[in-house]
């Protein structure tokens, strides 16, 4: 087994945002000496990382450039340059997730497609080359409303996605390619994060239950366990498992899926990556989603993925009507309280609805955790000066 720790070994890391960030403790805790390519100086990574790059994640020569100096290679975000990637991939460079998978997840359209290729059950949908595409077939009657708009690339937190119920609302869709997919009734939104390493070893995280936030269409609170048939997790946890296996995936993918009326589980996407959904992770599980996405890329042996407690996670996201440097309000009042965990993104400026940070609530009991989480949610404030 190479050695990762305290060695001259480099992994490098795409993307430098609050993902990266949690990944960096974990990194510490190793001593794995790590390189972050980001956007921005201001970038969450950027103090606390051994070197931190600055460039565009989209252009070929900054991506390839710094993945010929790392060892092996992974993302905190799947928005990146692949043809970079496929490039570092056939010099010999350790990717992982593997390019050839993110192709597959970068685009909405592809993904469906795959699922639907794979009989991996998924609401059905259409695909677009272009928005006059999806206006044309409504006027010809071969789609009708209600119905929820993707945009095919480079969605995320609530951006490039959009339930269209009227004329007006379709009349304001951005250009581009996308998908129009059927608008299912459904009673909860789930998701379940599969760790996956080279040697075929897998496990699952314990399915978690995600409330969403009705105009920004952003998680607001993350519920671990779910509170759902035992039946159906199963059933969840399994589907998980065969897109993992089928992608033949290594890294961390969360799947986020509807349970319907009836019980069925449909996926609605994958991220190859860490993810706001395993947040609860990091106090409530025996390994959590960061930690794992190391032992899976290095092919190290996975973790326990059960949870030690109920955890509940609570996004910290900008309140409307404030934008400028950010303030926490009310901060000593969650303090104040038992099982509350504040983690702060590092991010300076505040505006409606960016993510700022999430606090974690455990509980030996979710339903406690729930009052408590609601409680929290009610009373600190993400303002600015």
């Amino acid at each position: 087994m190479k050695n990762y720790f305290s060695s001259d070994f480099k992994l490098g890391v795409l993307g430098g945002g609050q993902l990266g960030r949690m990944l960096l403790a974990e990194t510490q805790k190793f001593d794995i000496y790590t390189l972050i390519l980001g956007d921005n100086h201001q970038a969450p990574c950027a103090q606390i990382c051994n070197e931190f790059h600055q460039g565009d994640l989209f252009d070929f020569d900054t991506v390839y450039n710094f993945g010929k100096k790392v060892d092996v290679l992974t993302i905190e975000i799947e928005n990146v340059n692949i043809d970079a990637l496929d490039k570092l991939e056939a010099e010999g460079i350790t990717i992982y997730p593997k390019p050839s998978n993110l192709r597959v997840i970068q685009n909405k359209a592809h993904q469906k497609s795959f699922y639907k290729e794979h009989q991996i059950p998924t609401a059905d949908f259409t695909h677009f080359a272009f928005l006059e595409e999806l206006k044309h077939s409504y006027e010809s009657n071969i789609i009708e409303f209600p119905f929820v708009w993707k945009a095919a690339q480079f969605g995320y937190d609530g951006m490039g996605v959009k339930v269209v119920r009227t004329y007006d609302d379709l009349q304001s869709l951005p250009e581009g390619e996308c998908i129009a997919e059927k608008l299912v009734p459904f009673k909860n939104e789930l998701a379940v994060i599969v760790a996956r390493n080279s040697d075929g070893d897998i496990k699952t995280y314990p399915v978690v239950e995600m409330e969403f936030h009705p105009e920004a269409n952003q998680v607001e609170y993350v519920l671990c366990p779910a509170r759902i048939e035992e039946s159906v997790a199963k059933k969840a946890q399994e589907i998980a498992l065969k897109i993992a296996k089928t992608l033949d995936f290594v890294g961390l993918l969360a799947v986020e899926m509807f349970q319907t009326e009836n019980d069925e589980i449909l996926i609605n996407e994958v991220a190859p990556r860490t993810h706001n959904s395993g947040h609860y992770s990091i106090e409530a599980s025996y390994t959590n989603q960061f930690e794992q996405h190391l032992r899976s890329i290095l092919n190290l042996p996975l973790g326990n993925t059960a949870s030690k407690v109920a955890g509940i996670m609570v996004n910290l996201v900008g309140e409307e009507g404030y934008t400028g440097n950010v303030v926490y309000q009310n901060m000593n009042q969650i303090l104040k309280i038992d099982g509350v965990t504040p983690h702060i993104y590092g991010k300076k400026t505040t505006k409606p609805f960016r993510k700022m940070g999430h606090v974690t609530i455990v509980h030996q009991e979710i339903e406690k955790a729930r009052e408590i989480a609601q409680l929290v949610k009610e009373t600190i404030r993400v303002i600015s000066k």
